[in-house]
């Protein structure tokens, strides 16, 4: 896996620890490894896929190719850079290949049309429902825009991932990556634009 050299030196974080340790085959780091970021692995993959039934897969996928990885893996960069590099082939190839040859089945576009709207104890019905299109809307204003940017606002946003390892996992610039940022909020700000008045 060539993700794992072209990593830029830094000094070694804790999961790269763990990972060189799952490079001389230590099932029990890769274990470590794998309940450490499960969830965040699980969650981008989920929105970066709209919660499609590839998504656990995928996720799945992403711990299999670190741990195949793992006798190329060098120390020289945080590891969630690298794990997430990794997700971000994986999630771009399903992109890809779900625009060749649609996958929505009639019974789970039945499932979603049949959703059940549940209220929080204080929440109107109306308020509920206000909340859940926002929600959708910004669900479809996300989904909309062009994958790049689509990741880089899943990593600001869900990971907290500062700007230079976002632009390490999209192989881009830290100035490219802020202005990349900076353009996918403005396309949000648009497509939202109703709901925001």
């Amino acid at each position: 896996m060539d993700e794992a050299r072209d990593m830029p030196s830094a000094a070694p974080d804790e999961d790269a620890l763990l990972m060189l340790r799952v490079r001389d085959g230590d099932a029990s780091a890769m274990e470590m490894l794998i309940r450490k970021h499960q969830h965040s692995v699980y969650a981008t993959v989920a929105r970066m896929l709209n919660n499609g039934p590839e998504v656990e897969d995928i996720a799945q996928q992403v711990f299999i190719r670190v741990w195949r990885g793992a006798k190329n893996y060098e120390a020289s960069a945080r590891f969630t850079t690298w794990m997430f590099t990794i997700l971000r082939n994986l999630v771009f190839n399903e992109i890809r290949r779900q625009k060749r040859k649609p996958t929505t089945s009639a019974d789970a576009i039945e499932e979603e049309g049949g959703a059940i709207l549940f209220l929080e104890g204080s929440q109107s019905p109306d308020a509920a429902l206000q909340q859940t299109e926002l929600q959708q809307a910004v669900d479809d204003a996300i989904a909309a825009l062009p994958e790049k940017a689509r990741l880089a606002v899943q990593l600001r946003r869900f990971e907290n991932m500062p700007y230079e390892e976002i632009a390490k996992t999209l192989e881009m610039t830290v100035p490219a990556t802020k202005s990349l940022l900076f353009r996918a909020r403005n396309m949000l700000k648009e497509a939202l634009a109703s709901f925001l008045s």
